[in-house]
């Protein structure tokens, strides 16, 4: 099956190449403007197939692709491979604003088409266990050090990852959705974001002038709580404590659900299934009201030295 991948990132490189390169029925062509990063991986695993423009690569004859170029790429990459019927894997955010992300959507419905968004932590080993796992009350930390940033972008780019990892592990309807932020200088600092439904909670935080870069994400109930650290160590806890390891040879594509949800998306389109993003599309609505609250925030901030500046 001809598939590209199209933009070579360091996640691209690092985790989904050696998957894709390891598919045994795979013909894999190579996408970037990057030549000497074009050569450089084309050579080291043998790919001949290599272009510098995504109109060449479909002209190329490509099923499907896996778009790993800068979010602000991905509507005019993703609005043309749907458009030449190819089925689309692409990371998220599919966008950075809901609208645009809604045209594409109902473009691959139009088309008849998947179009799959890479949120490979419902695929990684750590967090299915949480969803097995009793859980009426749900807190995922992801912070980041010293990084405070444009809301859109910290929202879209990073948090989108806590706000679907919430509604993934939520163990009935949300029915109630909570927002706070702190911005300071029209930078975002840190997001809370609770959802609730019928005896459950899900508390979501990013403190992106955190001490430390990390992820944490646990669950409990029914006496028991679970805690998976760093998408790799889980940790049980029901009067003691029980720590299990990710074992050593383990690939960090696996550990993070990467190797789990290329797999998926490829079955799909071998098998003729089309994959709809209107789950994924519901992840980024509620990272609009993120953003919005935060947006909000800010130009009450303004507003408020605006008044102290003239008084």
């Amino acid at each position: 099956m001809k598939t590209a991948m199209i933009g070579l990132g360091d996640i691209a490189e690092k985790a989904y190449l050696p998957v894709l390169a390891a598919q045994p029925a795979l013909d894999l062509h190579l996408c970037t403007r990057n030549e000497a990063r074009l050569d450089r991986l084309g050579d080291a695993y043998r790919i001949g197939a290599r272009y510098t423009s995504v109109d060449d690569v479909i002209k190329a004859g490509i099923e499907a692709a896996f778009v790993h170029a800068a979010t602000d790429a991905h509507p005019e990459i993703v609005e043309a491979l749907l458009s030449a019927g190819i089925h689309v894997y692409v990371d998220k955010p599919i966008a950075y604003t809901l609208a645009e992300s809604e045209r594409l959507v109902h473009l691959a419905r139009a088309q008849d088409r998947s179009l799959m968004v890479g949120f490979n932590r419902r695929h990684a080993p750590g967090y299915a266990g949480l969803a097995a796992h009793p859980r009426h009350l749900i807190v995922m930390e992801k912070n980041r050090h010293n990084l405070p940033d444009n809301p859109r972008r910290a929202v879209f780019d990073d948090f989108i990852h806590v706000a679907d990892t919430l509604r993934f592990l939520a163990p009935g309807e949300i029915t109630g959705t909570s927002i706070r932020t702190r911005v300071r200088d029209g930078l975002i600092e840190h997001i809370v974001l609770e959802l609730s439904g019928d005896g459950f909670t899900a508390i979501g935080v990013m403190n992106r002038m955190s001490g430390a870069s990390e992820e944490t994400c646990e669950a409990m109930g029914e006496g028991a709580k679970r805690r998976v650290v760093n998408l790799g160590d889980v940790i049980d806890y029901q009067g003691g404590e029980t720590l299990a390891r990710r074992p050593d040879w383990v690939p960090v594509a696996g550990q993070r659900g990467i190797e789990q949800v290329s797999l998926e998306f490829l079955a799909a389109v071998r098998e003729g299934r089309r994959i709809d993003a209107a789950d994924a599309l519901a992840t980024h609505a509620l990272c609009e009201e993120i953003v919005q609250a935060a947006e909000y925030r800010a130009g009450v901030q303004a507003a408020e030295g605006a008044v102290s500046a003239s008084g």
